[in-house]
């Protein structure tokens, strides 16, 4: 009993030593706990989410925006065959980007206090815990990329295992939503600024780009094109839609019918959708229009780059405003914990063929007494808003300024995924929430202490007899090793 109380010493130590978080992190799961009891079985979206589960059971590339790294996990999780089950990972993977939050920066000397906070928006904001709720990709995404950029910072110089788990996570996260395939071309030239041995820049390049490379030959074997989603030109396109003019843009006539068509619409994504746009009035549909709409995009950009610079940056700007914006006008921006059922869309045509493949008990959702009041009220105060954001990035950007080898990475990350989404396609408040947790990061790291130099060895003492001789001091040889061979021979 002694030997096992003598082995249990350093782990209550170090258990002591965190003890804040310990609690902080009961508080989280007991709030996911609530949010499972009061909005059985999980959030259903009429695309995203049907989409998923059926790429679950048909795996195989999809031609639309979904690429396969979430309908994976899907599919690991299909034995189960409840979507009660999808959502318990997904909290459970929304705790450990706290987890990995707070481990990183403790690992890099920030305050105990410090760590704490820059891991609670993702622990405690309601958006979160919507968000982990829903049957959507945004969780696995999160916690790739916090994953893969707390690897990359924990070291002045991240190791070739590192490295290579790194590039990993990246191309998951890539895999998951396109967004992230700047992140693997973004770390490589940080990296290099630090120094960081070319070998170990090439595992991370590596490790990072087989992967989508081996996706996209995939999918041109299914679909005839070396890609890894068929609706990034349409998306391009729905971003232009807000300010192209086909006077200034003079589309040649095979791109003439996708100008504006006098529709005006309250955001960029709505085109996308909208049955009166110029592209849902082709045929064909979005995979076979994506190239047409890419090469329409790219030649209205370059016509009007600064009126595109405008829309991009007033888009982007939504993100910092105190009250939630309603982009576009159909959404509920934040606080959507509310009462009432929600049944499952009966226009939705994957709607019965998922519930006889991968969930036979899928049901719509429903809020139940007393847990979902209690989360109606916790969503109000529990939300970072735009200005907290805002001086979040601040943090992280003297962060990156101070501690440029270790911050200025995560910052980096963080920025492009609030502007990239909106530079491809549109502003969601669902986008800005991977945000969150990279840009608590680089704030955090803000407060590290710079890594302690190892101690200088003291120099090791030589016997007098082995090299200098005793008589005449230092600079001369001793004489009698040179007698003892010689006496040998």
């Amino acid at each position: 009993m002694l030997a096992y109380a003598h082995r249990l010493l350093p782990v209550l130590a170090r258990a002591g030593r965190h003890r804040a978080f310990t609690v902080t992190l009961t508080i989280a799961a007991a709030l996911r706990v609530v949010t499972m009891l009061g909005y059985p079985p999980a959030r259903l979206y009429w695309y995203d989410s049907f989409t998923y589960l059926h790429n679950a059971v048909h795996l195989r590339p999809e031609q639309g925006f979904h690429p396969i790294g979430y309908p994976l996990l899907l599919r690991a999780l299909l034995p189960f065959h409840s979507v009660e089950v999808v959502v318990a990972v997904q909290h459970g993977m929304g705790l450990a980007t706290g987890v990995v939050v707070y481990a990183a920066l403790r690992g890099r000397g920030a305050p105990g206090w410090a760590a704490v906070a820059a891991s609670a928006p993702v622990l405690f904001d309601a958006s979160f815990l919507r968000l982990e709720h829903a049957v959507l990709s945004d969780s696995l995404f999160v916690l790739l990329v916090v994953a893969a950029t707390a690897l990359l910072v924990r070291r002045p110089v991240p190791s070739a295992r590192a490295a290579a788990a790194a590039g990993l996570l990246l191309a998951g996260a890539a895999l998951t939503r396109t967004i992230a395939l700047p992140l693997i071309l973004l770390a490589v030239p940080a990296l290099a600024v630090r120094r960081v041995p070319w070998r170990r820049l090439a595992v991370l390049a590596l490790s990072g780009l087989l992967p989508v490379a081996a996706y996209a030959g995939w999918y041109a074997g299914v679909h005839g094109r070396f890609a890894i989603g068929g609706g990034d030109g349409v998306a391009l396109w729905a971003r232009t839609m807000t300010f192209a003019d086909c006077a200034l843009v003079r589309p040649p006539p095979d791109l003439a019918p996708l100008c504006p068509n006098g529709l005006a619409l309250d955001a960029a994504s709505e085109y996308v959708w909208a049955g009166e746009s110029s592209l849902n009035r082709l045929p064909g549909g979005h995979a076979a229009l994506n190239e047409r709409a890419r090469a329409f995009a790219l030649r209205a950009i370059a016509a009007q780059p600064l009126d595109y610079l405008r829309d991009v940056a007033r888009d982007t700007a939504l993100a910092f405003a105190w009250t939630p914006v309603a982009h576009p006008a159909r959404t509920v921006p934040a606080f959507g914990f509310a009462h009432g059922t929600w049944p499952l869309p009966a226009d939705q045509p994957l709607a019965g063929q998922v519930r006889r493949e991968y969930d036979p008990d899928l049901t719509g959702m429903r809020s139940v007494r007393p847990y979902a009041d209690l989360l109606v009220a916790y969503q109000y105060p529990a939300y970072l808003r735009g200005p907290l954001l805002a001086a979040v990035l601040l943090l992280g950007a003297a962060g990156a300024v101070r501690r440029p080898r270790t911050a200025a990475l995560p910052w980096a990350v963080a920025v492009t995924l609030l502007v990239a989404p909106v530079a491809v396609l549109d502003f969601d408040h669902r986008y800005v929430l991977p945000v969150v947790p990279v840009a608590c990061l680089a704030a955090g790291l803000a407060f590290g202490r710079a890594p302690r130099r190892p101690a200088a060895r003291p120099a090791r003492r030589r016997s007098p007899g082995r090299g200098r001789d005793p008589v005449m001091g230092c600079g001369r040889r001793a004489a009698w090793p040179r007698r003892r061979r010689a006496s040998r021979r």
